[in-house]
Order: C-alpha cells, then sequence, then structure tokens
C-alpha cells in the first residue's frame, strides 16, 4: 500500500467546490492537497446534458480571483464551464492527484486518514468533502411509476433531444434542469411536464438587470432565512426571460399534476386521462456522492452529511463545500461555492487556534 506523508488539509474532489476550497486554504496559508478521482479538475460538468446553460450571468458565475471570462452578461453553457474550471486549477497550480477514488475517511489520534481505491493513503488534520451535491443522481421512489413497461431515464442520461424524436416523453420535475430539457425536447417529441408543485417562475430580468444583480446586492440569497421565501416551499424557483413561461402556457410542452398509475406502457394522470408514454425522465435532482464518510459516522441515516453550514456536527476538523443549500441559495454554484468555502475553512482553522 502507497502511503504518503501528513498533510495539514486534504481536499475530496477538484470539481468547482474542491477548487474553491484549496483557493480558500491557500489564502489561510495552507498547502492542500486534492484528491481527485476524474482525469480532471472538471467535475460533473461534462456529464450534464449538452445543451445546458447556466441560469447566471457570467458576471455571476466565477470563483474567487478570477473571473470568467468573455461578455460579463452573457450565460455560459456547459463546457464554457468546463474550459474554465481548467483554467482556473492550472493558475492555482494546485497539488492535484487525479485518478484518486476515495473510498475511505478514518478518524486517527491526530486527525484523519483518507484512503483511495488506488492504495494512496493521505493524513490530514483536516478534511474537506468537496465532491459536490451532484455527483450520485436522485431517483426517488414513485410508487405511481412502478408497473410502467417504458423507458425511464434519469437527466443524468439525456445529452441531448435527438434520440427522442417523435416520442411521447414525461419529464418529472419542476427545477430549471426539467424546464431546460423539456422545452428542448418539446422541439421534437410531445412532451409533458409532471410535478407535485407548479412551476415557480423568476423573472431572470428586473428593471433591466438580472435577477442575480439583485439576489446579490440585497443580499437576499445568501440570507439563512430566505430559503422559504425563494422556494415558497416546494422546490427552486425557474429562472425565465418569459419564453418558457410562454411554451408551457401554449402546451408545448404542457404541465400537469403527477399521474397516479402506469399500466404497460401507459400512465395515468389526475384527471384520468390515459396515455402511452415512451419514456419517463426523471429531472429529480442529485446527492452528494459522500459514501466514503459512512464508516466514520458523519452520515445521517438517508446518507446525507450532518453539518452546520458546511462544518461537521459530528468531527471536528471535518467540513463540506458544494452542498446545495449549505448556507444559502447559492451554495452549489460557481458564484456561491467561494464565499462557502471561505467560511469553512476559518471555522476549521478555530480548534486549532484554541
Amino acid at each position: 500500500m502507497q502511503s504518503d506523508t501528513r498533510q495539514s488539509v486534504v481536499i475530496v474532489g477538484a470539481g468547482q467546490a474542491g477548487l474553491a476550497a484549496a483557493g480558500a486554504v491557500r489564502a489561510a496559508g495552507g498547502e492542500p492537497v486534492l484528491l481527485e478521482a476524474g482525469s480532471e479538475p472538471v467535475g460533473s460538468w461534462p456529464h450534464f446534458y449538452d445543451s445546458l446553460t447556466l441560469f447566471s450571468p457570467a458576471r455571476f458565475s466565477a470563483l474567487p480571483g478570477v473571473g470568467f471570462p468573455g461578455d460579463p452578461d452573457r450565460y455560459p453553457r456547459r463546457d464554457e464551464v468546463v474550459d474554465y474550471l481548467r483554467d482556473y486549477a492550472k493558475r492555482l497550480e494546485l497539488d492535484i492527484r487525479y485518478g484518486q477514488q476515495v473510498e475511505q475517511v478514518a478518524q486517527t489520534a491526530g486527525g484523519f486518514v483518507v484512503r483511495t481505491a488506488g492504495g494512496l493513503e493521505v493524513s490530514a488534520g483536516r478534511v474537506i468533502a468537496a465532491s459536490g451535491g451532484f455527483g450520485t443522481p436522485y431517483r426517488p421512489r414513485i410508487p405511481a411509476l412502478e408497473g410502467f413497461g417504458g423507458r425511464v431515464l434519469h437527466a443524468a442520461d439525456y445529452r441531448g433531444p435527438g434520440p427522442f424524436a417523435g416520442q411521447r416523453v414525461v419529464v418529472v420535475g419542476a427545477g430549471n434542469s426539467a424546464i431546460q430539457i423539456a422545452i428542448e425536447l418539446a422541439e421534437g417529441a410531445r412532451v409533458t411536464i409532471a410535478s407535485r408543485h407548479p412551476i415557480r417562475f423568476l423573472p431572470q430580468r428586473v428593471a433591466g438587470r438580472d435577477m442575480h444583480f439583485w439576489l446579490t446586492a440585497t443580499r437576499l440569497d445568501t440570507a439563512g432565512w430566505a430559503r422559504r421565501l425563494l422556494t415558497g416551499g416546494a422546490g427552486t424557483p425557474v429562472f425565465d426571460t418569459g419564453s418558457y413561461a410562454a411554451a408551457i402556457a401554449a402546451g408545448n410542452p404542457d404541465r400537469r399534476p403527477m399521474f397516479v398509475r402506469a399500466a404497460g406502457s401507459s400512465l395515468t394522470f389526475a384527471d384520468g386521462q390515459r396515455e402511452h408514454v415512451d419514456t419517463v425522465l426523471l429531472a429529480t435532482g442529485y446527492r452528494p456522492a459522500v459514501g466514503y464518510l459512512a464508516a466514520l459516522g458523519a452520515l445521517d441515516k438517508h446518507g446525507l452529511p450532518r453539518h452546520h453550514g458546511g462544518v461537521s456536527s459530528t468531527h471536528a476538523g471535518l467540513g463540506y463545500v458544494g452542498l446545495e443549500w449549505q448556507r444559502s441559495f447559492c451554495s452549489a454554484t460557481l458564484r456561491g461555492v467561494g464565499r462557502d468555502a471561505a467560511h469553512v475553512v476559518r471555522q476549521l482553522h478555530r480548534p486549532a487556534r484554541r
């Protein structure tokens, strides 16, 4: 088994969360080691659908210290984000160990030891789990879908509309990805958006400014109490210039409450209408891939981190960066992850000072 010398901080993951965490550690005077399962510092971005477009402008879509290149008012596409992350890692000249899938984090007398599938062991006084909130596609149990004989996919399996041309497709979900995918599919397929709650739209621009300007200027998206205000208790709102709402109002795609049962290749909706459906696409989000912390006892019964604002509530010296709603509406975004990373690093250093 390979062994490495003790490092002050080990960061698991080198996507946007890991890079932000590394920048914060560096700013605090440390030299982190990043363990990345993949071959590049780009996280999950290359695996999202081809047409994915950020709902925040480039000026609000950057990690600390390096602005997003190009027109600051445009909405970057997936591949632009990938290029940006590559450049960010290159600028920071970080110690990133690629091809190192972390399997376990164990506690020791002096901190932690991080073990990878390749046999590497790295000891550290502190560990930051920055594998993000999008590592594992979330496929909720939907009793009404049991017995469905058609194809069931997750948004993680979706790349583009080509394979779905001419099909009857039901997209389950009401978030930004669900709406983007459904609108794109509707150009060549008959599409319904099925969701438990109505879609909540927020205007993309108000008084000539992008909504993210107002969220930042008012500090609303970083206020702890703002979650219910922004979500209405029913999920993340969809930012819209008006085109999404207009397409749905025109019925292409249409939106309906969740279907109530399935039989063969048919779904029955709440109004009793029964239809043949070729594909159900679950745009139901993701869960953090933090199974390597299970044996440590740092996760709850659902496999989610037990933390307060990204600081572990079970183990001193353990932190998280990149979780959805970790501290705010923008915690899992390019513009918010840096702020959370700085907070977590400050908190993790406090025990050492005491």
